[in-house]
């Protein structure tokens, strides 16, 4: 149930309609809104009576959540924009995020933050911590790897994204990041998603190899009632049966998602493809269909990379892209960023 407070409620009226819900047997979540305040009740397992609440002073309106994900759905809740520096996910921008699957040396990762940079990207995104399949493979350079990320930071003045892998190192990627990702393999990883919501940074959320859209916005829930309303979704595709792609992009997600949750939401080419020749028109699709950003894998030589060459543009090819979305986000009322 969300209590939907009016324009003028006063913060006495506000704490008195939380006290009548702890007197319920239930606990109050202030929701945070631009024009008014919204309380969701936690801990019922059915439908709450709402009639000692629905006349008391400040109370405008008493919606019963239909869904079984309360903090992040639509209902009562407008939009959220998770701002991150200059970039802003789930408003009139359409910020990109952009580079190497892996941080593998600072030189290599320096030139390609300047080339993502310069062709329009808002963001920088690069692994110091990779969870691989094969236990033999590269697995990152760790917190050497987060410092090469801040200088990129430092050099470019964009800010960056990066995956944390578990609970032990929550913290020191929330010092080093302006976005802690959680990876697929960790989208039902419950102890790291509550973890990263006790942390201040956004978080990206993957959506997992084959976790369906409710089991996603389940997860973002874990996140958002730890405290933390800064979450930004990311469809990378799912697993099905089909072999001539890594995944399947499953671009109907993104409709559906902005119809039942206030989260904004990004979309993965790389990931869902696994071939670079089919990121750029993925990614095309991906703007055009409503998506609230792009998270793309860039590297000047993917034939040596160490992690995921073959789904990486080269940084020419990135320009171009970039040069393809702002045609297109314009088309569907979409800002360009300062930097594009």
């Amino acid at each position: 149930m969300l209590i939907v407070m009016k324009n003028n409620a006063t913060s006495d009226q506000v704490a008195a309609v939380a006290a009548v819900i702890r007197s319920m047997g239930y606990t109050p979540q202030p929701v945070p809104g631009v024009q008014r305040t919204t309380i969701c009740v936690l801990g019922n397992t059915g439908r709450v009576d709402s009639s000692q609440i629905e006349v008391m002073p400040g109370v405008w309106e008493v919606i019963h959540v239909t869904k079984p994900f309360k903090l992040v759905s639509r209902e009562g809740k407008e939009r959220t924009v998770v701002r991150v520096g200059g970039a802003a996910f789930g408003g009139e921008e359409f910020p990109v995020i952009a580079g190497p699957c892996a941080v593998e040396d600072r030189a290599r990762f320096l030139e390609v933050a300047c080339a993502v940079k310069e062709a329009g990207a808002t963001v920088l995104r690069g692994g110091a911590y990779k969870p691989r399949t094969s236990p033999y493979a590269f697995q990152g350079l760790g917190e050497e790897g987060l410092r090469i990320l801040a200088e990129a930071r430092e050099k470019t003045g964009l800010p960056v994204c990066t995956e944390v892998m578990d609970t032990d190192t929550v913290e020191l990627v929330s010092e080093y990041s302006d976005i802690v990702q959680i990876g697929a393999r960790n989208m039902h990883n419950f102890s790291l998603l509550r973890r990263v919501g006790r942390q201040p940074k956004p978080v990206l959320l993957k959506r997992g190899l084959s976790a369906t859209i409710n089991e996603l916005l389940m997860a973002a829930e874990y996140i958002v009632s730890e405290g933390n309303w800064n979450v930004i979704l990311c469809e990378r595709g799912i697993r099905t049966f089909e072999e001539q792609t890594r995944n399947t992009l499953d671009l109907s997600a993104i409709p559906i998602i902005h119809d039942l949750s206030h989260l904004p939401i990004i979309v993965d080419p790389s990931h869902a493809s696994g071939r670079w020749d089919s990121v750029i028109p993925l990614a095309r699709a991906a703007v055009a269909v409503g998506a609230d950003g792009l998270i793309v894998e860039v590297h000047q030589n993917p034939a040596m990379a160490l992690s995921d060459g073959p789904q990486s543009l080269k940084p020419e090819k990135f320009a171009g892209l970039m040069r393809d979305i702002r045609t297109i986000a314009a088309s569907v009322g979409r800002k360009a960023g300062a930097t594009f």
